[in-house]
């Protein structure tokens, strides 16, 4: 079992997983799924979409008759390594139907790669399946071909991205998302409501909220009402947790909200999290913290303000687990600006931290700024934060020998049992491992884990 690498980038998503075998002479799709959660739903609503229609879903190149490629485009390095993913696609299949976000460029992708069959850009569903129908026609059994309540999912069945709202009204330089999938676009409360129901039906123990920016959830509804369970419920994010808290509490599920932006009414939450309707975690991009830096950004300048702000969140929720991602070697960033950030990290004492090393995007505004700071100045700063980041994990982690934490097992090999505790989301926190007694367990089940030792970013211990 591998350790929760220090390196570890937070916009990944998990691996894709398929298990179905097809049927005799039914059509084949395979799928590449690329970039953060949020493009892994656009995944799920395209397969789920095809298998309905008769497609059989391929885990690899070879034995399905396209593949879809679903792109990230969000920095350079995750360009570079979509052109890479359709490439290999094309080499090892032939034929490859391209989407997602660096489908919002498709000149850029038939200029490296003509051969590919058709592009499409992010959440365009029907272009999509067009382009499947024009490739490999569909040969549905209606007898057979029986889709559950979920749909397609590409995660573990115990765990499932939900996704509330597409788009972003921010303009931050560095950032080109509003560029490629547009202005924010909530769906209705009780759409997600009801598909939060239904994964929890389906047995899904753990609800992860994911948007562009989940704070901003239903103001471009004005947060509009929608009937629910006999009465009504508004399109605002503290209305939306509440009402799928209670939901999850029926099947002692958990509810994770991710990338949510530091709005004051963000504090409303809080008190969910205190009462047990939510998880006490939130996932929230601070991104810097010298006010200058954060200027030249255009992101809030309230550094000190923020701290204020998790300081009375601490004091609601003690229990209370606060993730962030950061850049540095942003342009104009100064040694001094540098440090700002370092004594900034030293007072939030934030949990979980991820850190980029600051890229030009083609298209993003920040390519403009004066002062680029040098690659290996960039790097050097990248290694100083990360060895901030993770002592302070350390010692965190350290502070937990000894207490008892609820865990929901994730995976079970012959070496022992792969958890996470409430404080850790999938795929980008850090594991609890279990190496006794662990024989009887199986994905999706929660127990009292008394932790035993503890490293940099992992946890281990013996079940209660």
């Amino acid at each position: 079992m591998s350790q929760n690498p220090p390196s570890l980038r937070p916009d990944l998503a998990p691996k894709a997983r398929f298990d179905d075998a097809p049927r005799p002479g039914q059509p084949t799709i395979g799928m590449v799924s690329l970039g953060c959660p949020k493009a892994l739903v656009d995944s799920e609503r395209i397969l789920t979409r095809l298998r309905a229609e008769g497609y059989a879903i391929s885990p690899d190149y070879t034995g399905a008759d396209a593949v879809i490629v679903n792109t990230c485009g969000f920095l350079d390095s995750a360009k570079a390594e979509s052109l890479e993913a359709i490439g290999e696609a094309l080499q090892e299949n032939g034929r490859v139907i391209v989407t997602g976000c660096l489908g919002a460029e498709p000149e850029f992708i038939t200029g490296v790669h003509p051969k590919v069959l058709a592009v499409t850009g992010p959440h365009q569903y029907e272009q999509v399946l067009d382009a499947v129908h024009g490739a490999v026609p569909p040969a549905p059994d209606p007898f057979i071909d029986l889709m559950p309540a979920t749909g397609v999912k590409l995660t573990p069945r115990h765990f499932s991205y939900l996704k509330i709202s597409e788009g972003c009204n921010h303009h931050c330089k560095f950032c080109i998302i509003p560029d490629m999938r547009g202005k924010l676009v909530s769906r209705p409360a009780h759409a997600v409501l009801r598909e939060a129901e239904k994964l929890l039906d389906a047995g899904v123990r753990e609800l992860l909220v994911i948007s562009q920016d989940t704070s901003a959830y239903g103001v471009d509804r004005k947060h509009d009402l929608s009937p629910w369970k006999g009465g009504e419920v508004r399109a605002h994010i503290t209305d939306l947790a509440r009402e799928m808290g209670k939901l999850a509490q029926g099947t002692d599920a958990w509810v994770r909200l991710h990338y949510v932006y530091p709005y004051p009414h963000v504090r409303d939450l809080i008190p969910l999290m205190a009462d047990g309707l939510i998880l006490p975690y939130l996932d929230i991009p601070f991104q810097h913290a010298h006010p200058d830096t954060l200027k030249r950004m255009a992101r809030p300048a309230a550094a000190a303000k923020t701290l204020d702000e998790i300081a009375a969140w601490r004091a609601a929720c003690p229990d209370i687990v606060l993730r962030s991602t950061f850049i540095v070697g942003y342009p104009g960033e100064t040694e001094a600006e540098f440090q700002t950030l370092l004594d900034w990290m030293d007072e939030a004492q934030l949990d979980r931290v991820g850190c980029f090393q600051y890229e030009n995007v083609a298209g993003a505004r920040s390519n403009d700024l004066p002062d680029h700071v040098p690659a290996e100045l960039k790097q050097e700063r990248w290694d100083r934060f990360m060895e901030k980041a993770q002592a302070i994990s350390e010692a965190k982690l350290a502070a937990k020998v000894g207490s008892l934490q609820q865990v929901i097992v994730d995976e079970v090999d012959d070496q022992g049992a792969t958890c996470r505790t409430r404080a850790d989301a999938p795929e980008i926190d850090g594991n609890l491992f279990i190496d006794e007694g662990f024989e009887g367990l199986a994905p999706g089940d929660m127990l009292t884990v008394e932790v035993e030792e503890a490293s940099e970013y992992d946890l281990w211990g013996r079940i209660v």
